[in-house]
């Protein structure tokens, strides 16, 4: 069976489960309103984890589908390695200070607060699964993955799958579940308390069109861009510039020493919600920013995704490629009383209707399943960005399908809890639960015990 027959399968089967949560609404799709006393609790037994987050762990359970794997001491400079043994946390191995960034430091001590409270939570009627969460973890809390071990992200499309057949990337949620030390960022619970405040008192039901900004929103760091896609933030500050349609913002970084944490522009994570567009953008690899924004009752508008996070599969793209922008855009500039085209790259897109980008083959392999208008939670444009304007009319000339669009997006991913703190312990226990079944340590490379965990972070890491 070849990558792409089996990821065709993975996808029906992951249909399946993800319906199973899905009632019916006059919105139509939304995900049934969980509890605060559920969404809190840090001990949910690892069946009823399942049952309340269907298809959560989709990526544990793909992962240690592909079998036993080695794990290899770590290099001097490689990536931390931790010994569990009866519930406990010891350091085998890490980088000293001194070898890592500030951020660095902070993704690496977050990693190991989400894996011991995780331990910690473990329920009472779960306590006979501790002698299998036995194991010697690797952790790399790099933007790039690679080997086997503990990542923040992998490649979307499967034809990039490492030829080692022990290399393995079991997804992590990222370090912002713990903290992030940005001013404007701070804690997912943080921002999700003043999301929430923001949509539920704002713009509850009819006030979406009418209070929020009908603007596109972005800020960030223009040069953070992946090697795949070297001109995308350029592109998007450039496409942008001067438009009435947007709000886009390259980071002006205060203090000029390059280590400063705040911007003069920058905006505070919940105040994208106040749009009713916000624009995605990847960065080096993966962006910490996005699950953040899908908190928003907003439509996500990016290039497609490429780089997968440890939730990203549960998101249900509409492909622009796939509407009539070229009707749209005739009867907008005719409406303007306009007859030339003033897309930064019309291309062949203006001849004979033709839509304005194709796919590339990577994106069709990533993205097996396409949505259409009334289904989707998030939008897709085209990688230059050259249809962006084009789409954001659209959606504005189809307001109930753009507040469709917006409000799944919200219900999925904090309406159905996928972000809450239970899920995120849920998955943490069942991450190791996997990586322990299938990893095979090296013998004679791990007899030692390791420093206990509370001993290390009083330093966090040797000097």
């Amino acid at each position: 069976m070849t990558l792409i027959e089996q990821q065709k399968e993975e996808e029906v089967d992951y249909e399946a489960i993800a319906s199973s949560r899905a009632k019916s609404s006059p919105r139509g799709g939304s995900m049934p309103k969980l509890t605060d006393e559920i969404l809190n609790n840090l001990s949910l037994d690892g069946e009823t984890c399942r049952a309340t987050f269907p298809g959560l762990m989709k990526e544990v359970d793909d992962t240690v589908a592909k079998g036993p794997f080695k794990v290899k001491r770590s290099s001097d400079l490689g990536p931390m390695q931790v010994r569990i043994k009866k519930g406990r946390i010891y350091v085998l191995h890490a980088q000293r200070k001194r070898d890592l960034s500030r951020e660095m430091v902070n993704s690496r001590t977050a990693a190991l607060h989400q894996l011991h409270r995780a331990l910690l939570t473990l329920p009472p009627s779960d306590r006979y699964l501790l002698s299998e969460f036995d194991t010697i973890l690797t952790i790399n809390i790099l933007d790039t993955p690679f080997g086997t071990a503990l990542q923040y992200t992998r490649n979307a499309d499967l034809v990039h799958t490492p030829s080692d057949p022990d290399a393995r990337t079991f997804l992590i949620p990222h370090f912002s579940f713990w903290a992030w030390d940005l001013p404007f960022i701070g804690s997912i619970s943080r921002a999700a308390s003043a999301i929430t405040q923001l949509e539920e008192t704002q713009f509850q039901r009819n006030r979406w069109h009418s209070h929020k900004d009908p603007r596109a929103v972005w800020r960030g760091t223009t040069w953070f861009n992946s090697i795949h896609n070297p001109q995308l933030r350029y592109k998007l500050v450039s496409t942008a510039k001067g438009k009435p349609w947007a709000d886009v913002q390259s980071l002006e970084w205060t203090g000029g020493d390059g280590n400063t944490k705040n911007a003069s522009n920058s905006l505070a994570i919940q105040d994208f919600c106040k749009y009713k567009y916000v624009l995605h953008t990847e960065g080096i690899s993966y962006s910490g920013r996005f699950q953040f924004l899908q908190m928003c009752a907003s439509v996500t508008l990016t290039p497609p995704i490429q780089w997968m996070q440890h939730t990203t599969h549960l998101i249900k793209p509409l492909f622009s490629s796939d509407l009539d922008l070229d009707k749209a855009r005739s009867l907008r500039m005719r409406k303007n009383g306009k007859t030339k085209d003033t897309r930064a790259n019309p291309g062949k897109a203006a001849k004979d209707g033709a839509v304005p980008w194709t796919p590339h083959a990577r994106h069709e392999r990533a993205w097996l399943k396409r949505y259409d208008p009334n289904e989707a939670n998030i939008v897709f444009v085209s990688p230059d960005w050259s249809d962006l304007e084009d789409t954001i009319h659209w959606l504005e000339e189809h307001p109930k399908v753009a507040e469709g669009i917006a409000r799944r997006q919200r219900e999925l991913f904090v309406g159905g809890g996928y972000f809450s703190p239970a899920a995120e312990t849920c998955y943490w226990r069942e991450l190791v639960r996997g990586w322990a079944k299938m990893a095979r340590p090296e013998k004679d490379e791990f007899e030692d015990l390791g420093v206990p965990y509370e001993e290390f972070l009083l330093s966090n890491g040797w000097d």
